[in-house]
């Protein structure tokens, strides 16, 4: 298993639909359509990072931010695939 690596995601719940892309203020966002409600929102995201990572969901882990719109996640990534992927979703919009 390679070394986990962390990743600030900033959460959007209720959204039209699930995606992983595009940035505030430098922060990779996660669009679910699960509301924030009882962690609804939280396990979406999970999932959907874990996705979007090429990763099955049991490597996404939540650090920080349970109930925060701002998630610290660790995912068992090496840092270099990590940094290239977050970068390229950084950068789409759709």
């Amino acid at each position: 298993m390679p070394d986990p690596s962390r990743l600030v995601v900033r959460v959007r719940p209720g959204a039209s639909r699930t995606r992983v892309g595009g940035a505030r203020g430098g922060t990779l966002t996660a669009a679910v359509t699960a509301r924030a409600v009882d962690g609804a929102a939280t396990e979406a995201v999970l999932v959907a990072v874990a996705e979007a990572f090429g990763l099955r969901p049991r490597q996404v882990r939540l650090l920080r931010g349970a109930t925060s719109r701002e998630k610290l996640l660790e995912l068992d990534l090496p840092p270099e695939d990590l940094d290239r992927r977050a970068g390229e979703l950084r950068t789409s919009s759709s």
